[in-house]
């Protein structure tokens, strides 16, 4: 799957089709997130935006691990994953493994500790309201917040929800999902 010009995700029984592209080798197991996914891609677009070398990244939700590794690949330092579904966690280190990158994932009822330059959330709606106070902790003032997993229709609702917290605004949207994003003052 090509998601921009230079950044492509290529099952690992695959070979990449362009050798100079940043390739995220990927097999998501019985993960969430193998990139074909509106909101994988509009996250993993905003990442490539957003992601400066050397930046610290939480990636909410991780899933089969593919914004984390992704963060990795375009030059974050210090990247943590973290999932309720144990299975993402064991696929999400495999991949990193198989991707050659540094990161690190763990079970998200375990506590987290720190704050990040980024975090990013792919999942739903619901949880991802029920959980804005617990994401938006990991924000560290002046750091950024992605959200996708969010239909067109939901949007203001989550703006509103987090509105106390990080102020966000449409970052894009695709097939009518969104990724929202803001910065913490």
């Amino acid at each position: 799957i090509q998601v921009s010009e230079r950044l492509w995700i290529v099952p690992s029984w695959h070979v990449a089709p362009d050798p100079n592209a940043i390739v995220l080798v990927l097999d998501p197991g019985m993960a969430f997130g193998t990139g074909s996914h509106p909101t994988t891609r509009l996250c993993l677009e905003w990442l490539e935006r957003t992601v400066t070398p050397g930046v610290s990244i939480l990636d909410y939700g991780c899933g089969s691990g593919i914004l984390a590794i992704a963060a990795a690949k375009l030059g974050a330092g210090d990247v943590l994953g973290v999932d309720i579904d144990l299975q993402a966690v064991t696929a999400a280190k495999s991949n990193a493994e198989t991707n050659q990158v540094s990161a690190h994932f763990d079970d998200s009822t375990k506590e987290i500790r720190g704050q990040f330059d980024i975090v990013v959330a792919n999942i739903l709606s619901n949880p991802l309201k029920a959980l804005a106070p617990a994401i938006c902790s990991h924000v560290r003032p002046g750091g950024r917040l992605a959200l996708s997993g969010i239909l067109v229709e939901q949007a203001d609702e989550l703006i509103e929800t987090y509105s106390s917290y990080i102020p966000l605004t449409l970052a894009d949207s695709r097939d009518g999902w969104v990724c929202l994003a803001g910065k913490k003052a």
